[in-house]
């Protein structure tokens, strides 16, 4: 009996020793900490690594994860500025710095920031109107980030960012925004479109304007090259000219000069007044026009004052061809 006694004892002892370790040895994770109280009352906070405890005098009565943690903040309904009422859920994301505050600051601090969040939420929904909660959703993530982290200060927890999932209208809003976006991307389209409109008739109107600049440029060029032509071909004609003219007073002055002149003017003479019979108009001309020999001696005496030797007059009327009488006082000559 004294054996067994004594063996139950040992197993008693065994059992104490492997519970004592038990209760006492500790491992804390990395990015956790462990608040320890002694009898009631807080001790100390174990951080990563292995830790003893004194067996049924300490004990761990909180864990917190030094992660940041991710809270689904649930869906709400919010009345903005203007009186709508829309339903807004959102995601928080918090740190917990100081686990003794998150112990003993708060009972449950997930639950605090969660209904936190869904306070503040309201509060700067109400201050803005419905389009406005659309665009400005930064500044309203900003706002509620600034005031979750100063009311959670105390809470040793540091408020990370706010980001606002969904934002649901009722659905006659809805409805008002499908119609006004429709009509917005309709007003775009006709901007858009006379705005091409107005740069087509710029362009077009731009080309009207080059094509006319480069037509009469090209008109003063042809003209000015027109000009310059006319000038060199006058200029040419007026060189030959003189030059001809020179040759035939050169020529006048040889020998037998004066006789050629003579002749040559009677043949054209002659040639010009043998058309007169041909035409059928109806002209005035001069009453000796048949007297061919007074037209040469005229043009004897054009050469005289020219300094030019007179030309004789080979040529005499022929009897046939009389002189017409002259016709009566103030009435020109007849014509033949």
């Amino acid at each position: 009996m004294v054996l067994e006694f004594g063996s139950v004892v040992a197993i008693g002892l065994a059992a104490f020793v492997i519970i004592a370790i038990t209760k006492g040895a500790r491992v804390v994770p990395q990015k956790e900490a462990q608040v320890v109280e002694r009898l009631g009352k807080y001790s100390r906070t174990l951080d990563a690594g292995f830790h003893i405890l004194v067996p049924f005098v300490d004990r761990i009565t909180a864990r917190h994860t030094l992660k940041e943690q991710v809270i689904d903040v649930p869906s709400q309904i919010c009345i903005t500025k203007d009186n709508i009422s829309i339903e807004i859920d959102g995601v928080l994301f918090l740190q917990v710095l100081d686990p003794v505050r998150a112990t003993y600051g708060v009972d449950n601090y997930m639950f605090a920031a969660r209904q936190l969040a869904q306070t503040n939420l309201r509060s700067v929904i109400g201050t803005l109107e419905l389009d406005r909660t659309f665009e400005e959703r930064e500044n309203i993530n900003g706002k509620l980030v600034d005031a979750l982290d100063k009311a959670s200060e105390p809470w040793g927890l540091k408020v990370m960012r706010y980001e606002i999932s969904n934002i649901n209208p009722p659905q006659s809003v809805k409805d008002a925004l499908e119609k006004q976006m429709r009509a917005e991307r309709e007003r775009r389209a006709q901007v858009a479109l006379s705005e091409g409109d107005r740069e087509s008739r710029i362009n077009v109107a731009e080309g009207h304007k080059q094509e006319t600049i480069k037509q009469s440029e090209a008109q003063k060029l042809r003209q000015v090259n027109e000009a310059e032509g006319k000038a060199r071909e006058i200029e040419l004609l007026a060189q030959a000219t003189a030059e001809g003219i020179s040759r035939i007073g050169q020529a006048i002055c040889q020998p037998g000069g004066s006789e050629a002149v003579n002749l040559r003017v009677a043949e054209r003479y002659i040639a010009e007044f043998g058309k007169l019979a041909q035409e059928t108009n109806t002209m005035i001309i001069p009453g000796n026009l048949s007297d061919v020999a007074g037209m040469v001696a005229t043009l004897g005496r054009v050469f005289q004052n020219t300094g030019a030797p007179p030309p004789a007059s080979p040529f005499q009327p022929p009897p046939f061809m009389p002189s017409p009488p002259p016709g009566p006082p103030g009435f020109p000559p007849r014509t033949h």
